[in-house]
Formats: structure tokens, sequence, C-alpha cells
């Protein structure tokens, strides 16, 4: 069994994020989604593999606060947006997942986010609205780096945490769903790399 099956127990870890049109995943609209595909060297220590994103087009009648969107920086009216339909979104997210499981042997992804009950939660809405059948992920578990952080560096905030762990944090590029995907990756991989080291596992 590959090394990331044993060292989740059967999970494949897929990190997360999602950029949205408020707090409410059952009213508000799902804007973006970006997720990492993360793979283990024969050392057992994990890097980023694939990074995969979508722009999403909101849901009929989902609510967008306009702080969100200044927050986000995200337009929905430009012409480069090319956003997707929610369904389309999961088809597209689901299928390289659903082939790292097969190669790496794995039975589930599971979701990695910073604060990731918030991104699981977006794309249980988007998955029970469309009644897409064939989610890769789990339905509640999930791997939370906000309390990893917390635990690892005393730091809870993804900027604070990226940076105590050694990684180049821009604020400037913050608040995009690959970008703080990415980053969020970047720290899940620091942490389960520095603890292989520390305690061999």
């Amino acid at each position: 069994m590959p090394g990331i099956a044993s060292r989740f127990r059967g999970f494949l870890p897929v990190v997360v994020d999602v950029e949205t049109g408020g707090f409410n995943p059952q009213t508000d609209a799902l804007l973006e989604v970006a997720a990492c595909i993360l793979r283990m060297d024969s050392f057992g220590r994990l890097r980023i593999a694939e990074t995969i994103s979508f722009n999403v087009n909101p849901f009929e009648g989902a609510n967008i606060d306009p702080k969100s969107l200044e927050i986000t920086g995200i337009d929905l009216e430009s012409p480069f947006r090319e956003a997707i339909p929610e369904r389309e979104m999961l088809q597209r997210l689901s299928l390289p997942i659903r082939k790292e499981l097969k190669a790496m042997e794995c039975q589930r992804a599971i979701l990695v986010g910073h604060n990731s009950f918030f991104d699981l939660s977006f794309i249980n809405a988007a998955i029970k609205r469309t009644g897409y059948k064939r989610s890769p992920f789990h339905p509640f578990s999930s791997f939370d780096t906000a309390t990893l952080g917390g635990l690892a560096f005393g730091q809870t905030v993804l900027s604070r945490a990226v940076q105590a762990a050694g990684i180049e944090w821009n604020e400037a590029e913050a608040h995009s769903a690959i970008y703080d995907t990415e980053k969020t990756a970047a720290l899940f991989c620091a942490i389960v790399n520095r603890w292989k080291i520390l305690t061999g596992f």
C-alpha cells in the first residue's frame, strides 16, 4: 500500500479553499473553489502535486454580500471569469481526485482546510443542491489547519501560521481560492513533514 494511504488510514488528504458570497452555505453563493492534491515521497514527506481551480456561477437565488466581494476582489461581471455551474465544478473537481484515490489505493478523500468546516459545508451544500452522487470527500470528517497551526506554531490565523512555518506570505494575493489553497497546503505539508522528522511517524 502506498505511504500516503498508510499514513492517513486509507484517506487521501485534499486541500480545499472556497470563496463565497457570505457565511451561510445554504443561502450564500459559492464563487470560487480550488484544491491541491498532495503526494508523499519515499521518505514520507508530503508535497503539492497538482492544483485545480474553478470559478463558479452563483446558484439561482443565491445571496451575495457586497462586503464579501470587497474582501475577495471577485468581479462577477468580468469577461475573463469563465464561471461554470456548481454541478460541472463538482464533476471536474472530483475527476482528478478519484484518479488519485485509485492510484494511491486510498478509500476516500478527506478535506483539508483552514477552518475546514466552512469549506466542507459549502462543498456539501453544493452537492445537496445539485444532487451530485459521486463526491470523493468524506461527508463530515476533515483536517483543520487552524487547529494544527495552533498546535504546531501557536498561530491559528492562516497568514500568521504560514509565516511561523517559514513560508512566504503576500497579503496582496490573499483571499483568492488558488492562493489560499496553496498556502494552506504548504502549511499542512510543513506540519506533517516536521512531525515525521521529530517522531519518525
